[in-house]
């Protein structure tokens, strides 16, 4: 029996956000992610996915000590989605459409965009740019 770990996915990242409704149809509107919202959970989370993978949204607890927007304490710092070559192209159209700024970032393997969510979360999409097999040996 083999007893090393094997990891098949990343399962989803939990946000906490302001207003519930106003992330969750951002979500929606902006990258298309999926709503599952089931019964036995109550209120929240909201799952917001792309097939399997994606974002827990729950609501802030605003009576916590607020941690400055530009600190680079521990936090997330961000989370990224991957997309094919066009999907990311299409993205970049959708945003100007939608009059989202974004930020381009060339990584030599994959090339990615940022944006900021209605909370200020940033999200990356993010594709790769060269052969699969030469980047995940």
């Amino acid at each position: 029996m083999d007893n090393e770990l094997q990891i098949r996915f990343l399962d989803h990242v939990a946000i906490r956000v302001l207003d519930l409704n106003k992330s969750v149809e951002w979500y929606e509107n902006v990258l298309n992610l999926k709503k599952y919202q089931k019964p036995e959970w109550g209120e929240f989370p909201v799952m917001m996915l792309a097939d399997k993978s994606g974002i827990a949204i729950f609501p802030a607890n605003i009576k916590d000590e607020k941690m400055p927007e530009n600190s680079k304490n521990v936090k997330i710092d961000h989370l990224a989605f991957n997309v094919d070559v066009d999907n990311f192209e299409k993205a970049k159209v959708k945003f100007t459409l939608l009059n989202i700024e974004y930020k381009f970032q060339d990584h030599h393997y994959f090339e990615s965009i940022y944006i900021n969510d209605p909370d200020g979360h940033v999200i990356e999409l993010t594709t790769i740019k060269v052969s699969e097999n030469k980047f995940y040996k």
